[in-house]
């Protein structure tokens, strides 16, 4: 299995946004929650919209789920970015049961896009934009928590949400390279 890497530059994020909207509400709002909340895709995917829209009409404040790979129950708190696109999004949808996928396929039935659909959404915006590292479902995770440790959330908070057994498999796994490891002792000079 090939490794995929977080999305560092959040001018590339940026576009990607805007290259996702341009094309589709649906999948804008895939990629916005998935680098804002760091849910594995096949979680993301599983959401139904009553997972995060409250039958007031409003966007809840944030997830209850229990995660599929590790049995866990969890909460992911919604921030503003994410609300903002799941009011978007929502709000676009006609008709909708609560019932129904949040990113729920265009093929029939009430089901979500595939693992293999969210793949090509995410690599097919990606070279669009000119990014040329490894894309995958997989990057959204991994660019949330890159930029959560590039604000100074501790790696000790990253591992927890992670359910990573150690430190430096968290930072092995958000990419945090020997090249930045190098530059906390050029930069320091006290």
């Amino acid at each position: 299995m090939n490794s995929v890497e977080p999305i560092r530059d959040e001018k590339k994020i940026k576009a990607m946004k805007a290259m996702l909207k341009s094309e589709s509400i649906r999948n804008y709002t895939l990629f916005t929650l998935g680098i804002n909340i760091g849910l594995r895709v096949s979680d993301l995917l599983n959401l139904k919209i009553f997972d995060v829209w409250s039958e007031k009409g409003k966007v809840k404040d944030s997830i209850y789920m229990r995660e599929k790979k590790t049995g866990k129950e969890k909460i992911f708190v919604l921030n503003k970015t994410a609300k903002e696109a799941i009011k978007e999004y929502v709000g676009s949808l006609n008709n909708f049961d609560m019932d129904w996928f949040l990113f729920k396929s265009r093929k029939g039935k009430n089901r979500p896009i595939s693992r293999i659909h969210a793949y090509e959404i995410l690599n097919n915006a990606a070279r669009m934009i000119g990014i040329k590292e490894k894309i995958g479902t997989h990057t959204l995770r991994k660019t949330f928590g890159y930029h959560a440790r590039m604000r100074g959330t501790p790696i000790e908070i990253l591992q927890k949400i992670f359910n990573h057994t150690s430190p430096a498999i968290t930072m092995r796994y958000i990419g945090i390279t020997q090249d930045e490891i190098e530059n906390v002792y050029l930069d320091l000079n006290l």
